[in-house]
């Protein structure tokens, strides 16, 4: 089962907004940036662009959901940071999956040998 740490700090976020490579797509943005920790950290983040109270918590557990089911996929030493857009809390866990291991497949994120 693949471990992961949640990033909590402005500074670690803003690093990775910086330093990091940005992968877009109509649900959720990437932005993945390697680290030294040798552990995969990831952050959520959700602007008040998405909605009210109510659809930004529903983009988060949609996002850290999708995250879950393909975190044993995700090698270690990566800082991933995924950021809810206005589509994210009016779709399922299951496209935001699919987008999600596009964007990581794309950046070279995940193991050789996976299933599709």
């Amino acid at each position: 089962m693949g471990q992961f740490v949640s990033l909590c700090k402005n500074h670690e976020f803003r690093r990775a907004y910086s330093k990091g490579r940005n992968y877009v797509s109509p649900v959720v943005v990437a932005y993945v940036l390697k680290n030294r920790c040798h552990s995969v950290r990831v952050g959520i983040t959700t602007s008040k662009k998405v909605g009210n109270a109510v659809q930004r918590n529903r983009a988060r557990r949609v996002i850290r959901e999708s995250f879950r089911e393909i975190s044993p996929l995700v090698r270690q030493g990566y800082d991933l940071v995924f950021v809810a857009r206005g589509r994210t809390p009016f779709v399922k866990s299951t496209e935001v999956r699919q987008h999600m291991l596009r964007q990581l497949e794309s950046a070279g994120v995940l193991f050789e040998g996976r299933d599709k």
